[in-house]
C-alpha cells in the first residue's frame, strides 16, 4: 500500500462485504459497491447501486403488524460481466481455482483495479484485470474495462455483460423479513448493435429510471433480453499471453434529474456520446485532481492514509454535484442499505468539514432541510406544539421515517422503537445553519432561509418547555437524548425522559442564537419575518426567559444525562465484559437476558459529552452561566470521567466525541479514542456493520477532528479563533481551508509552531485570534505563531 492506495491481497469470502463497502466508487450523484462484476448477490457478495435521494416506500407485515418503511433503493445492477471457457461453468472466485487475487483502490483518481488469476487445469490459467470508475466529471457515467489474458495455450472465452433489473434491497440481514422489492415495470431493449437499455420505476414513489450500456469488444456483440435483464455476449479467441480487452460504458438518469424530459432517452443519448475508457479515465482523473487540491489533508503516516480514505468517501457521497440535488446526508453514505439510507443528525459531524472546503455543498444540504420546513412545522402541530419539529430519520419528503419496530438479532425479538423521540435534531439543524454562515459569510442565506429555520426551531423549544414552580425553572419532558440506550424510566408505561441535559442546553443555545439574529437582522427583513411568522414581543420575552431557565440536572457533582440518571443502578461492567467480550451493543445483550439497559447508568455513546464536541470550553461555560450554573473546569473534568467509565461506545461516533473532548481534558488518553475511530470502518470494529455501509459521520468527524478539534479552530464573530492542542501522535500536519471568500488559506502546525498563509486576493484581511493574542493577516501574508504545548 501507499499513501494514496487501499489494497487487498488474496480472496477472503468472509471479508468480501467489508471490502465492497470500502471500495465503493461514487460521485455524489450515484455510487456502486466494490463487488466483483462476475458475482451475483448472495451470502458473500452484494453488488449495489444507489442514487442520492432515490427513495421508495413499502408496507410489510411483521408479527401481525403493518409496518411501513422508506428505503434508499438498490437500482438496477449495471456491473454484471461474467466469463467462462466455452461450454463450461461461469468462473467466479467461489466456483473456480483462484491462484492469486488483488484489489487496489486508487484514492487519487477514484479508480478501482482488480487482478485475479484463475487456474484452468493442465497448466492453463486466465488472468482477469479490471479497472472501474464512476465518473467524477460527468455524474451520470460509469465504466468498466476488463482485460483477459490466457496462459499456457489458446482458449475460447465466452463473455456476458448485462443490465439487471431483477434486484431487490437485501443487503441487511435483519431487514429481510421486510419487503425489499422496490422496482417494477422493468423493460429492456436494444438501441444499437453495441448498446442496450433498461428502464423501470419505483413501486410507490414512481421515480423513473433509465440505464443504457455500451459494450465494446474485438468481436461481434450478440444481444438477448431474458426478463428482467438486457444481455450482451461476445466470444473471444485468446492467444497465449496476448491480452484482449472488453469495455463496458453505462449512463444512468432518473426522473428526479433537472433539465431532462425522459430519463431513458437521456441515458441513451449520454452513452452514445461518451468517449472510450481511456478518454473517460483522463477526464475523471482531472476532476479528482481538482477535488484533492481543495480538500486534501497533509498528515504523515498511517493516520494520514486512513484520513485520506475517509475524505475519499465523504467526497464520493457529497461532491460538488450534490449542490444541484435535493438530498441530505445519508448516515451510511451511498455504500449500502443500513439505516435504509436515511438522513439522521450526521450532518452535525459532516458540515463543519464541508463548510471550510465546499460551502456550496453545505448550502445545498441546508436547502434540503429548508424545503422540509413545512413538514417539520406540521410534525410540531401534530403533537400540539408551535414551531418546527425535524424528524430523527428523514428521507424523501421530510416526514418521520424512524421505524416503529426494530429487531434484536441476539434474541430474535421485534421490539418497539422510540428513537423518534430524539427531538434534538432541530438543534443540530440550527447549529449547522449558524456554523455554515459563520464560515462562509453567507449573510443572504442567514437572513432568509437560515433565519426561517432558526426561528421555527427556537419556537418549538420555547413551546416545549413547561414551567416547574417547585424548581423555578422550565423543563422539557418526554424526550430521548443522543444516548439511544435510554428511552424510558424503569417500569414506566410511556417512553421518554425528562430534562435530557444535551437537549436542554442545545435548546437554550438555539433560543439565544435566534434572539441574537433578530437583533442584527436588517429592520425590513426583521419586520417581514415577524409578520410572516406572527412573532410578537410577548413571544420573544418568553424565548428570553426560557433560554435562561431551562433545567440542567446535576448529581454527584456532575451533569446528569437526564433527570433521575443518578438514581439508576450501577452495571457490573467487568462481569459483562468477562461474559461477552464485546459489549458495545449492551442493549441487545441485556434485552436477550430479559433485562433492560434503562435500569442502569450505562450509555451507548456520548450524550452529555456531546456538549464538549459542539462548543469550545469558553462558549460552553458561557451557555451554562446564562442558565445560572457555574461550569468550572473541575466540574467538567469530573463529568467527562464519570461518563467515560459508563459508556459502551455502541456507536462509531462515540469514540470520535470522546477523543475530541479528551484532547482538552486528558490529552494522554485522547489518542486511543481517536485511533479507535480511525479504525472503526477499516477494521469493522462494530462487528459486521461496515459491510452494510460505511459510517459517514464518523469518517467526516475524523477529518474535522484534525481540522477543528486539535487546532481549536472556530469561526465566530468574523474571525478565525485558534487554540491548538497538539497530540504527540499527531503533532505535525497541514491543510487548506476556504474561509469567507478566501480560497486556500493554509494552516500548518509543526512542533509548537503554527503557520498561517493567506493567498493573494482582493479580499479583506483575516483576523486571527489566539488565547493570548490577536493578529491580522493581509492577503499574501504568512504568520508564524508559537502555540502552547
Amino acid at each position: 500500500m501507499t499513501a494514496w492506495t487501499w489494497q487487498y491481497e488474496g480472496y477472503e469470502p468472509a471479508e468480501e462485504r467489508l471490502r465492497e463497502s470500502l471500495c465503493t466508487l461514487g460521485n455524489g450523484y450515484f455510487a456502486v459497491r466494490g463487488a466483483l462484476p462476475e458475482c451475483a448477490a448472495d451470502d458473500v457478495h452484494y453488488p449495489g447501486t444507489y442514487a442520492a435521494g432515490c427513495y421508495n416506500r413499502l408496507v410489510s407485515h411483521v408479527t401481525g403488524r403493518r409496518v411501513e418503511n422508506e428505503d434508499l433503493v438498490n437500482l438496477p445492477n449495471w456491473l454484471p460481466l461474467r466469463f467462462r471457457l466455452t461450454g463450461q461453468r461461469w468462473l467466479t472466485p467461489d466456483t473456480g481455482t483462484v491462484l492469486d487475487h488483488r484489489q487496489v483502490l486508487h484514492l487519487s483518481s477514484g479508480l478501482l483495479e482488480r487482478r485475479t488469476r484463475y487456474g484452468l487445469g493442465d497448466g492453463h490459467a486466465l488472468t482477469v484485470r479490471q479497472q472501474r470508475l464512476v465518473h467524477m466529471g460527468d455524474p451520470h457515467l460509469a465504466a468498466l474495462r476488463t482485460e483477459f489474458t490466457a496462459e499456457g495455450g489458446a482458449v475460447e472465452l465466452e463473455v456476458e455483460a448485462a443490465l439487471d433489473g431483477g434486484v431487490t434491497n437485501a443487503g441487511v440481514a435483519r431487514y429481510r423479513d421486510l419487503d425489499g422489492r422496490h422496482l417494477t415495470h422493468v423493460h429492456t431493449g436494444t438501441d444499437a448493435p453495441d448498446t442496450v437499455w433498461l428502464r423501470c420505476r419505483t413501486r410507490t414513489s414512481d421515480i423513473r429510471i433509465g440505464l443504457a450500456g455500451r459494450l465494446t469488444a474485438a468481436a461481434p456483440v450478440v444481444t438477448e433480453h431474458p426478463f428482467p435483464r438486457a444481455v450482451q455476449s461476445v466470444r473471444l479467441d485468446l492467444a497465449p499471453d496476448r491480452p484482449v480487452t472488453v469495455e463496458k460504458t453505462v449512463a444512468l438518469h432518473t426522473s428526479r434529474d433537472p433539465a431532462i424530459s425522459d430519463p431513458l432517452q437521456a441515458a441513451i443519448d449520454r452513452v452514445r456520446q461518451a468517449p472510450g475508457f481511456d478518454a473517460l479515465l483522463e477526464s475523471h482523473r482531472a476532476a479528482w485532481r481538482l477535488l484533492w487540491r481543495r480538500a486534501d489533508l497533509d498528515i504523515p503516516g498511517e493516520a494520514g492514509r486512513v484520513l485520506r480514505l475517509h475524505l475519499f468517501h465523504v467526497l464520493q457521497t457529497l461532491s460538488p454535484h450534490t449542490a444541484d440535488l435535493d438530498v441530505g446526508v445519508p448516515a451510511r453514505g451511498l455504500t449500502g442499505e443500513a439505516y435504509r439510507g436515511h438522513v439522521f443528525w450526521d450532518e452535525l459531524f459532516v458540515l463543519p468539514y464541508l463548510n471550510l472546503h465546499f460551502p456550496e455543498v453545505s448550502r445545498a444540504l441546508l436547502h434540503y432541510r429548508h424545503r422540509r420546513l413545512d413538514r417539520a412545522r406540521a410534525a410540531a402541530r401534530a403533537i400540539g406544539r408551535r414551531g418546527a419539529l425535524y424528524p430523527w430519520q428523514s428521507g424523501s419528503d421530510g416526514r418521520e421515517e424512524s421505524q416503529e419496530l426494530h429487531l434484536n438479532p441476539r434474541s430474535g425479538r421485534w421490539l418497539p422503537d422510540h428513537s423518534r423521540l430524539q427531538r434534538h435534531v432541530g438543534s443540530a439543524v440550527a447549529y449547522n445553519v449558524w456554523q455554515y454562515c459563520e464560515a462562509s459569510g453567507d449573510t443572504e442565506f442567514l437572513h432568509t432561509k437560515g433565519a426561517e429555520m432558526l426561528l421555527q426551531i427556537a419556537r418549538f423549544w420555547a413551546d416545549s418547555a413547561d414551567y416547574d414552580a417547585t424548581l423555578g425553572r422550565h423543563r422539557i419532558r418526554g424526550v430521548v437524548g443522543p444516548d439511544e440506550y435510554h428511552d424510558a424510566y424503569p417500569g414506566a408505561s410511556e417512553p421518554g425522559l425528562d430534562d435530557n441535559a444535551y437537549t436542554n442546553v442545545t435548546a437554550a443555545w438555539v433560543l439565544t442564537r435566534a434572539l441574537d439574529l433578530l437583533r442584527t437582522l436588517p429592520e425590513p427583513r426583521r419586520l417581514e419575518l415577524a409578520e410572516r411568522t406572527e412573532l410578537d414581543d410577548g413571544e420573544l420575552q418568553r424565548w428570553e426567559e426560557v433560554s435562561r431557565t431551562l433545567h440542567v440536572p446535576f448529581h454527584d457533582d456532575v451533569i446528569s444525562q437526564f433527570q433521575g440518571y443518578g438514581d439508576l443502578a450501577e452495571l457490573d461492567w467487568d462481569g459483562y465484559r468477562k461474559r461477552y467480550g464485546d459489549i458495545r451493543r449492551l442493549d441487545r445483550i441485556l434485552e436477550a437476558e430479559g433485562d433492560t439497559v434503562n435500569r442502569y447508568r450505562a450509555s451507548k455513546q456520548a450524550d452529555v459529552l456531546m456538549l464538549g464536541y459542539l462548543f469550545a470550553p469558553a462558549e460552553l461555560h458561557g451557555i451554562f452561566r446564562r442558565l445560572g450554573h457555574r461550569l468550572d473546569e473541575e466540574t467538567w473534568r469530573r463529568t467527562v470521567d464519570y461518563y467515560l467509565a459508563r459508556t459502551s461506545h455502541g456507536s462509531t461516533l462515540s469514540g470520535l466525541v470522546h477523543g475530541w473532548v479528551l484532547a482538552r481534558t486528558r490529552r494522554a488518553e485522547a489518542w486511543a479514542f481517536c485511533h479507535e475511530t480511525l479504525r472503526s470502518d477499516i477494521a469493522d470494529v462494530q462487528g459486521g456493520t461496515t459491510g452494510e455501509g460505511i459510517h459517514l459521520g464518523a469518517m467526516a468527524g475524523t477529518l474535522d477532528l484534525v481540522q477543528r478539534g486539535l487546532t481549536g479552530l472556530e469561526t465566530r464573530h468574523g474571525a478565525l479563533w485558534l487554540d491548538p492542542v497538539p497530540l504527540p501522535e499527531l503533532s505535525s500536519y497541514g491543510f487548506a481551508i476556504r474561509y469567507q471568500g478566501h480560497w486556500g488559506v493554509r494552516l500548518r502546525l509543526e512542533r509548537g509552531l503554527l503557520e498561517i498563509t493567506v493567498p493573494p486576493s482582493d479580499r479583506s484581511p483575516i483576523d486571527i485570534r489566539l488565547p493570548d493574542r490577536a493578529v491580522c493577516l493581509q492577503p499574501g501574508e504568512t504568520g508564524r505563531l508559537i502555540v502552547r504545548e
